[in-house]
């Protein structure tokens, strides 16, 4: 194991603000008496992590809906706790899973229902109703240009699992009268937090580079030990973690076949098939924003 390993509980400050993403904002504001809603996506796996920490300075007043996507992927019970959270709040909460077509439905009816006073209006005074115009905005990877693509039944955004996907703003048209601007992912410009920084990358939200792998790898090892045990027992096998790093690594190792020649395991590769179990939708059922740890 490298020394990486031995820090894993050190705290972490993270410093990864492409320049895009301070033009995103700059644009967002410029263009702010255009929106007409707001469409703000947050991953259910982590719904405070991934919710961008000064959204509220950007959007002011707009009517919004949060959308949790992935919601297939995550623990229900956990989750259900942060929807009635952020309903508290005032927010009109969604749960979507991308591949539920029904579930899209949904999102265009709510749309429909935070325009109907100003829609009313409009037929009141003879006009025709107006082209909703929709500002999508989220941290990387948690489904945006998924989500566009489906509003608008046709691939109009690129879509990719890894952050960084969408660098450009533009207006998209959908078959809903609604007019959807794609914005590219946005974070915040410093992490004070570690643990919203390893659940971020846990998730692919940020880029691999930016956390050693192998740090991501044991939060992603310890929050299953510690929430979901019997997934890291069906998964790697284990039925607790072990304090020692270097075993339980050479347990998965040998488990998944990553091992180099003298018979040693490579390490990074074990950190890397841990993330994109993740990643690739094998372990699922979880999350990892707790909702009794919150900070009110």
């Amino acid at each position: 194991m490298n020394e990486n390993q031995d820090k894993v509980f050190n705290k972490t400050s993270i410093n990864w603000y492409p320049g895009h993403m301070a033009k995103t904002k700059k644009i967002i504001q410029e263009k702010s008496d255009l929106i007409d809603v707001v469409y703000e996506l947050v991953d259910a796996r982590i719904p405070y992590s991934s919710k961008i920490q000064d959204i509220d300075n950007i959007l002011k007043n707009k009517p919004r809906i949060l959308i949790m996507t992935k919601s297939d992927l995550c623990d229900q019970v956990q989750t259900s706790k942060w929807v009635k959270y952020y309903e508290d709040l005032g927010y009109k909460v969604l749960c979507v899973d991308l591949n539920n077509n029904s579930d899209y439905k949904k999102i265009v009816e709510a749309t429909n229902n935070l325009m109907e006073d100003k829609q009313a209006l409009r037929t009141k005074k003879g006009l025709r109703k107006k082209e909703i115009r929709v500002l999508v905005i989220g941290i990387p990877n948690v489904g945006k240009s998924t989500l566009i693509n489906k509003l608008a039944a046709k691939k109009v955004a690129s879509v990719g699992n890894k952050p960084g996907i969408t660098t450009n703003m533009s207006w998209l048209k959908t078959k809903s009268n609604i007019l959807l601007l794609d914005t590219p992912g946005i974070l915040w410009p410093k992490f004070e937090s570690e643990v919203v920084a390893l659940n971020l990358a846990s998730m692919s939200a940020i880029k691999v580079e930016v956390l050693p792998i192998d740090q991501v790898a044991c939060h992603i090892l310890i929050l299953l030990n510690k929430y979901y045990p019997g997934i890291l027992k069906s998964r790697y096998n284990l039925d607790s973690l072990n304090d020692d790093w270097v075993y339980t690594y050479d347990h998965i190792g040998r488990k998944i076949g990553a091992i180099i020649s003298g018979g040693e395991i490579d390490y990074d590769r074990v950190s890397n098939a841990i993330i994109n179990d993740v990643k690739n939708e094998y372990i699922k059922n979880i999350t990892f924003d707790r909702f009794e740890n919150r900070n009110d």
